[in-house]
């Protein structure tokens, strides 16, 4: 059994160069995470700003720059770069099963830096994704290559800068420290070999806190003065989250199945004819955009941000369109995370709920819906309870929280028995995309 990392203690060790050297490798790199996350954000929203203004200035171009853009980013990952496809969180869970010659195919620096500049390229096309699962992708190429450069090459040491470097991404993406340290234990490190413990914890919230500095202690959606009685919880907190897993389960459900083998038609027309598919799936969101709104598009960060400050920007279609969207974007098996577009879906079902509960106050329905429905995508409950409460500054909100979060991953296995992202990893370690295209 491999010991466990980072758990050196006495003087000695204490004071040995070598892993002086390593928690500084580990931090510098967590600083080189951060930079990057910050710039991958600023690079998104530009993107998305500039297809907004096309949409404004005539929405029917649309029909035109988001199945282009589509097809340009398929046609790169069909030649080369096959492992920046989807979210990314994927490819680091199953970088550290790998042997070290599959995984560089996976988490080099050329992918880590394809992979942000495609995410980019996609939101300027208007794609229903996120930023944040590919920063993770992003922090963990980075700081490989960085400690690779500085010589830790040896596996226990890889692993530990992959592990380091995805939760310093998602720390920084979202300004939430807090939640990369959750999210690293929670998610990437699930076996005793691969656990967290001070130095690469350390490493996470140094990420979070160099973000924290660069861009100010700001909160995502804003501070949301959300408050549910009990009278009020006891059918608000049910209803959430065995609706929104539920929600949620199913749409993970029809990841694994439009990213699956079967059925054998779609599967056909993914590995032989990518960039077509690509097309048609732009030629959709561009349709669902045209006929229901520009909440289609992007992340939905506006639209869910609207709704839990109680100033809803979109009607009750909202949560069904921004599903489809999310879908149809993903199905094109170009690069783009689950993370925002899920809360954003999340949003619009804790808003469709305030129809059924008129007593209950409108932003924590949508704050329950949020964290709901993004518990039932990843079934990660922790992360997605620390995540919701970081973005809204709100604590009052806690126990609802909890207990929305664990009902929603209840809900979400009914239907996918697996968790999403590691049955996408275990996919990429039978199947690996170079060999049969698969995202």
């Amino acid at each position: 059994m491999t010991p466990p990392a980072d758990d050196e203690t006495g003087l000695g060790l204490l004071l040995s160069t070598q892993l002086w050297k390593r928690r500084l490798a580990l931090w510098g790199g967590a600083v080189l995470v951060a930079l990057a996350a910050i710039l991958f954000a600023r690079a998104a929203d530009l993107a998305f700003s500039l297809f907004r203004k096309v949409l404004q200035r005539s929405p029917g171009w649309t029909l035109i720059l988001t199945p282009a853009t589509f097809a340009v980013v398929a046609w790169c990952t069909r030649h080369g770069l096959e492992a920046t496809r989807g979210s990314g969180i994927p490819q680091v869970i199953a970088g550290l099963e790998m042997p070290p010659a599959l995984r560089q195919k996976h988490l080099s620096l050329k992918v880590a830096v394809a992979k942000l500049v495609l995410t980019v390229i996609g939101m300027l096309g208007g794609a229903s994704i996120g930023r944040e699962g590919p920063t993770v992708h992003v922090g963990a190429g980075l700081m490989q290559a960085f400690g690779r450069w500085l010589g830790f090459s040896s596996e226990q040491q890889v692993q530990r800068f992959l592990l380091a470097g995805g939760a310093a991404g998602l720390a920084a993406a979202f300004n939430t420290p807090l939640a990369g340290v959750v999210f690293a234990i929670e998610e990437l490190s699930g076996t005793y070999e691969h656990r967290f413990s001070g130095t690469l914890l350390t490493a996470v919230i140094v990420g979070g806190v160099v973000s924290l500095a660069l861009l100010g202690n700001y909160t995502y959606f804003g501070t949301v003065h959300a408050q549910l009685s009990l009278s009020s919880a006891w059918l608000a907190v049910p209803l959430c989250g065995i609706l929104c897993g539920l929600a949620g389960g199913l749409f993970s459900r029809l990841i694994l199945v439009v990213t699956a083998d079967s059925p054998p038609w779609l599967a056909r027309l993914r590995q032989t004819h990518p960039v077509m598919l690509a097309t048609v799936c732009g030629v959709l969101l561009a349709g669902l955009g045209l006929e229901f709104g520009d909440g289609a598009f992007g992340t939905g960060y506006e639209q869910a941000r609207g709704l839990v400050q109680g100033q809803a920007l979109v009607g009750h279609a909202f949560s069904v369109v921004k599903f489809i969207a999310n879908l149809v974007s993903y199905a094109a098996a170009i690069p783009g995370g689950l993370f925002s577009p899920a809360l954003a879906v999340g949003a619009g079902f804790g808003y469709n709920l305030s129809a059924l509960l008129p007593h209950v106050p409108v932003p924590s329905l949508v704050l329950l819906g949020m964290c709901g429905y993004l518990a039932g995508v990843t079934q990660a409950p922790l992360t997605s309870a620390v995540i919701a409460m970081e973005m809204t500054d709100n604590q009052d909100m806690l126990l609802p929280i909890l207990t929305t979060v664990l009902l929603a991953r209840t809900a979400s296995a009914l239907i996918c028995r697996q968790p999403l992202y590691k049955a996408l990893a275990q996919r990429l370690l039978t199947h690996p995309p170079h060999q049969d295209g698969r995202p």
